[in-house]
């Protein structure tokens, strides 16, 4: 088997559009019909909205108080254009950070969570991400733990990172196979 893996030259939000794009290309390719993508703002949910018509998208947040005490990032106009479009928005607890992040932050040490975090970093902070996005989508009952989807995660903001994937929950976390790479930024 060959397939194809794009890697850019620099992480971030400029990628944000193609990796959307190569992500639709191959689902289209696969028969893969859903599409679970990190969003913080809405904004590259709403990209995924207009670029990846006719898939079912998951879109994940991050948790209220993540940057600020009883926010949340993702704006209300966002929301409302992904739900008239039939995205579903999951904003839970982060699979790799909640515990883990209060141990280091009150304590000064790591936990597992962190250690597998920086593990899958190796690979890009997007990687990471698409991983975590698709547990927690997983352990809400958005996606099956049977059938592939595409995850796309990013590097500070915007998508950069694709996979194609088997979810799994997190209590079986180190069930995940990670199938394809469809695009990453190259280190």
């Amino acid at each position: 088997m060959e397939a194809k893996i794009v890697y850019f030259e620099k992480e971030g939000p400029a990628n944000t559009e193609e990796t959307l794009r190569i992500a639709k290309q191959r689902a289209d390719e696969l028969g893969i019909k859903t599409l679970v993508v990190a969003s913080n703002s809405g904004d590259t949910a709403v990209k995924a909205v207009e670029i990846c018509h006719g898939l079912k998208l998951v879109i994940v947040t991050h948790v209220y108080g993540f940057r600020e005490p009883n926010t949340l990032e993702f704006t209300e106009e966002n929301r409302k254009i992904i739900e008239s479009s039939g995205g579903v928005i999951l904003t839970t607890g982060h699979t790799l950070m909640g515990t883990a992040r209060a141990l280091r932050d009150k304590y000064n040490m790591a936990g597992a969570q962190d250690i597998i975090s920086d593990v899958l970093r190796c690979f890009g902070n997007g990687t990471k991400v698409a991983c975590e996005i698709a547990v927690m989508a997983a352990d809400s009952g958005l996606v099956r733990t049977d059938e592939d989807v595409i995850a796309i995660g990013g590097s500070h903001g915007g998508a950069d990172a694709a996979l194609l994937l088997t979810p799994v929950n997190a209590h079986h976390f180190f069930d995940l196979k990670i199938k394809e790479i469809l695009c990453k930024p190259h280190f």
